[in-house]
């Protein structure tokens, strides 16, 4: 379809739409959302080139939310964010254990409970970012362990990543990655050591 302004030959010719000014003021601007990028590694700890690329897109005036599921910060959490190069938000979980040695949090209920409660408490901030557009490019570090805990339902992340209205990238890494979310994914990368 071509679009002209005002002539004659719109007039005559029906393959061509003529619109006016007019018109142009009733016409929305749609957000393309980003690509959903998936890091996959066979052990944890191996994505420090997602966070590398996410400080350098911060320093470059995108504004990035880094939000790590199963490491814990010392008095972090959603309330006390570090802030790096002016536009990079990183967030950890408010419980300081890092929560991927699953037989001492299942021998312990209370440290099981604190860990559930952290990090679905940023599962739940992660999922107003993702719906609200303010960000530029938002990663989810080991999200898929958080999944396996069953921290954090599945459907839920899917359900949010549907939905999510952010014009860059969401990434998404972990180890076991759950069939539906890889068909979901724009890009898949399988990082070795």
């Amino acid at each position: 379809m071509v679009i002209s302004s005002s002539s004659s030959y719109s007039k005559n010719n029906f393959d061509v739409v003529n619109i006016s000014s007019s018109y142009n003021k009733n016409l929305k601007k749609f957000t393309q959302n980003g690509q959903i990028q998936i890091f996959q590694s066979s052990f944890r700890g191996s994505y420090s080139s997602v966070i590398r690329d996410s400080l350098r897109n911060a320093a470059l005036g995108r504004k990035v939310l880094l939000v790590q599921f199963m490491k814990g910060g010392v008095k972090q959490g959603i309330g006390n964010p570090v802030k790096l190069c002016g536009n990079l938000t990183w967030v950890r979980s408010s419980h300081s254990f890092d929560q991927s040695n699953s037989d001492a949090i299942e021998s312990n209920n209370n440290l099981k409970k604190s860990i559930y409660e952290s990090t679905y408490e940023l599962w739940n901030f992660c999922k107003k970012e993702l719906l609200s557009g303010e960000n530029d490019q938002i990663i989810l570090d080991e999200i898929f362990l958080a999944i396996e805990m069953k921290i954090i339902d599945k459907d839920d992340l899917i359900s949010t990543l549907e939905n999510r209205f952010i014009s860059g990238d969401v990434i998404l890494t972990g180890t076991d990655i759950p069939k539906d979310l890889l068909l979901m994914a724009n890009q898949i990368t399988q990082l070795r050591s």
